[in-house]
């Protein structure tokens, strides 16, 4: 059975991929689509956002389709950056320019909690699925590690004593956020695939 990954992310894909192994024959994601272009992610919401791509993916390809979406919400700014994580600042914002424009926001914030969300939805021809994982943590005031990508660098775990950056992928693939709405995912996945 063959799973198509609802994101041109290859950081994602490689998470996920990672992640469910051998669960699917083979993979594919949007890069491997032609002539597609992406939905417009317009929900307020991580759910919403991930069933208007899943639901896209399968339309456009007829394989089952997995997306994910996901982003920060810092305690201080109102659960900001959200939804709008990947884009904060500007429309085709680095991870650099997100995290310095973070970083800018809290520098007169003395706490600094926060959490990954991860919302998952998967789309088949009878069926729809969506789940979602968080972890929390604190906004650190520099980044650290040279794994991950997003606002990794920043975000501190303080049970581990690390940032998600100083994570390797197999230990990321422990904790995360996605790490955790996947395992939530692979419960349903003996029923879903079967269809």
């Amino acid at each position: 059975m063959e799973l198509l990954i609802c994101t041109s992310n290859s950081h994602k894909i490689e998470e996920i991929q990672s992640y469910l192994g051998p669960k699917f024959s083979s993979y594919k994601s949007f890069l491997d689509l032609n002539n597609f272009n992406p939905p417009l992610e317009n929900s307020l919401t991580f759910q919403g956002n991930a069933l208007i791509k899943a639901t896209a993916g399968y339309k456009a390809s007829g394989l089952i389709s997995l997306a994910d979406d996901s982003g920060l919400e810092v305690l201080a700014l109102n659960n900001r950056p959200g939804v709008f994580s990947a884009r904060y600042a500007g429309e085709k914002a680095t991870d650099s320019a997100n995290n310095t424009k973070l970083l800018s926001e809290l520098k007169d914030q003395n706490v600094k909690a926060a959490r990954f969300v991860s919302a998952l939805a998967i789309v088949g021809p009878q069926k729809t699925l969506v789940v979602t994982g968080t972890v929390y943590g604190t906004i650190l005031n520099e980044p650290r590690g040279i794994h991950g990508f997003g606002y990794d660098p920043l975000f501190y775990i303080p049970e581990l004593g690390k940032t998600m950056a100083e994570l390797s992928l197999e230990e990321k693939n422990k904790i995360s956020h996605r790490a955790k709405a996947l395992e939530k995912l692979v419960l349903e996945l003996s029923g879903f695939i079967s269809l």
